[in-house]
């Protein structure tokens, strides 16, 4: 039998997660015996759905075995997906619901799926967070990510309904980098309203925003405001040992969602699915957790 081939497209080389994410392939490939291609699509949806239709309408000697890809723009790029499947190239979708799943697995021969992490929990859990950290109320400045990803809409959404109702939000937007979210916040303090913000913490949907954030506030040429931002907790999500993890031993962040990478997982997933010529699970879902727990987490 040839080497499994699979094709892993992630959104950007310019996020931990992703990385994390690319990583976590390598490793299931070198364990697996098979064969993992990874290309970033740059966060340009565009890009990433030219590279996967150039895969799959490649000659059939050169296709690839199955797809995994985390979608980039706000849909799971139905039309590819269909030409995979008709190409009979299995299909993973990382971190994304695509309602397209259950039709193709009735019309296809070829394993597809859905992993995800389970992002209205990270919201709850973020939500507990706040609760942990502010007992008597107040306000969070709130780094999310693109307003047409729905992960992003999904974890807003667990945050709002775990959060207390004493705990109001300021809400601004970034695209999952450490950049973007230091250009936003940027942007924010450059408003009168944000000097008369009484902010008492501060979050974001991913550890890389998180401390955007804070670099943004480190730009503060006045030494009392800057002092204040910088002593109030900063909050992120995806928990990695290099990145997350490693932020809150040194005090960068006070807490963080750990979010268990899922593109090796999707990998043994196919593997598993060729070899013994049985789909997988329509849908399966990772568990997230809070570090450090939420029952010893509080204010320094």
């Amino acid at each position: 039998m040839a080497k499994i081939r699979i094709l892993v497209s992630l959104t950007t080389n310019d996020n931990d997660y992703q990385l994390e994410q690319a990583q976590s392939a390598e490793q299931a490939a070198a364990k697996l015996g098979v064969t993992a291609e990874i290309v970033y699509a740059d966060n340009d949806a565009i890009n990433q759905s030219t590279q996967l239709l150039k895969a799959v309408q490649a000659p059939p000697e050169l296709r690839p075995n199955a797809i995994v890809f985390e979608p980039v723009g706000g849909t799971a790029l139905p039309q590819v997906a269909r030409a995979a499947a008709s190409a009979g190239i299995g299909w993973a979708v990382l971190n994304r619901d695509a309602n397209y799943v259950e039709e193709l697995r009735r019309t296809s021969s070829a394993p597809i799926f859905a992993i995800s992490s389970d992002h209205a929990e990270i919201g709850r859990i973020q939500g507990r967070q706040f609760a942990a950290l502010l007992p008597r109320g107040g306000t969070a400045l709130y780094v999310q990510g693109p307003s047409e990803n729905s992960a992003a809409k999904e974890r807003t959404l667990g945050m709002q309904e775990a959060k207390p109702a004493n705990v109001q939000i300021i809400a601004l937007r970034a695209q999952w980098t450490e950049e973007s979210s230091q250009r936003a916040v940027r942007s924010w303090l450059k408003l009168s309203t944000s000097q008369r913000a009484p902010v008492d913490l501060v979050s974001a949907q991913d550890d890389s925003m998180a401390i955007g954030a804070r670099k943004a506030f480190e730009e503060s040429r006045n030494d009392a405001d800057r002092e204040r931002w910088l002593k109030l907790p900063f909050l992120g999500c995806d928990g990695l040992p290099k990145t997350g993890q490693a932020w809150i031993r040194s005090g960068l962040l006070t807490a963080t969602v750990f979010v268990p990478p899922n593109t090796g997982q999707a990998i043994e997933m196919f593997v598993h699915a060729i070899q013994n010529r049985k789909n997988p699970p329509e849908r399966v879902l990772t568990v997230p957790t809070s570090i450090p727990p939420l029952e010893t987490l509080k204010l320094r």
